[in-house]
């Protein structure tokens, strides 16, 4: 584990009763500021003896359903409804948030690819090192809130990270993804972000990891964010942690089902530069070989588009937004029935 001292600092006193609202001091020597620091938001509701559970959303700051679901449940939280301690990062990623960007536009890096993070390193870098050497370190789950972002879109689904954990806590993982309640679970194939993730992280500190895909687009859905707020108060109903409302977020009931990809080939790629033209759509169901997109060049309007096949069959369960693409954008993926 990588726990150097932190550079940064916060006045929350994790070990405190009571809610804390305040920031994460991330040091940030500019020309406009010698001495200064970015206010990443973080909040602290702790009650009694009882699970901690870590809330993330914002490590891709064009990512706001999870935003939107975590600013609302530190407005609603009171130390009384909690049992145990809610420790809520809404921008975990703040300059890339603040700046409605995938990536931090200070150093230009992805923070869920960056874990266990630098304590030394660029801003991004240290920001993952906090997160992990101190506040994943604390937690008995995490919550870690994703949607499609500015280049994607998904179909509402909650993402269950089970490799590496014991066969109770998969179980648990398994439980805590129907209590979710959205229409599509999904098991991302192994390997997914090369172990500097934040599930990766999770999983080496020995905790449970719940992730979102909450819609997309670079905007938010009024019928995603409600199943994406009723789906979190619910789960922490579940682990013991929150008495407070849910009725207000129910989304309507459904039975989640359970999908993954059995590996890479269910993800499809451009082959080449060019405008995306979609030939399926959200919610499709596939075959192996069938076309999936073509990629015309107006450049050369003349020339035949490249066609982009599925290698696997399965439920499209996610597509790209923009219509520029390049070569080794990711196009589509799927998702293929899972059963335990």
């Amino acid at each position: 584990m990588n726990d150097r001292p932190t550079r940064l600092s916060t006045r929350i006193d994790f070990d405190q009763n009571g809610k804390q609202c305040d920031y994460l001091r991330l040091p940030h020597s500019v020309h406009r500021s010698a001495y200064g620091w970015l206010p990443v938001p973080l909040v602290s509701v702790k009650n009694c003896d009882g699970p901690t559970v870590l809330l993330i959303s914002g490590i891709h700051g064009d990512e706001y359903e999870g935003q939107v679901t975590l600013s609302r449940l530190i407005r609603d939280a009171k130390a009384e409804d909690v049992t145990g301690q809610l420790i809520i990062l809404p921008m975990a990623n703040f300059p890339g948030a603040k700046a409605g960007l995938r990536t931090s536009p200070i150093d230009d890096l992805n923070m869920n690819r960056v874990f266990p993070g630098d304590p030394d390193g660029s801003a991004t870098q240290a920001l993952a090192h906090y997160v992990d050497s101190e506040l994943i370190a604390r937690a008995d789950y995490v919550i870690d809130l994703h949607s499609g972002g500015s280049s994607l879109m998904y179909l509402p689904s909650v993402i269950l990270g089970r490799g590496g954990m014991p066969a109770n806590k998969q179980a648990e993982i398994m439980s805590l993804g129907h209590t979710f309640g959205a229409p599509y679970g999904f098991i991302f194939p192994a390997g997914q972000g090369g172990g500097a993730t934040t599930q990766a992280a999770t999983t080496r500190r020995g905790a449970i990891h719940i992730g979102t895909e909450m819609g997309g687009t670079g905007t938010v859905t009024p019928e995603i964010l409600r199943i994406c707020e009723g789906g979190v108060r619910r789960m922490l109903r579940q682990i013991g942690a929150w008495h407070g409302a849910v009725s207000d977020y129910e989304a309507p009931a459904v039975k989640t089902r359970m999908l993954h990809a059995p590996d890479w080939g269910s993800f499809v790629y451009a082959g080449d530069d060019g405008l995306f033209e979609p030939v399926v759509e959200l919610g499709d169901e596939v075959v192996s070989g069938q076309v999936a997109g073509l990629i015309h060049t107006p450049e050369t309007p003349w020339a035949e588009p490249t066609e982009a096949h599925f290698e696997s069959g399965g439920l499209v369960l996610c597509k790209r937004v923009p219509g520029r693409t390049e070569r080794g954008d990711c196009l589509f993926h799927l998702g293929a029935d899972y059963k335990d």
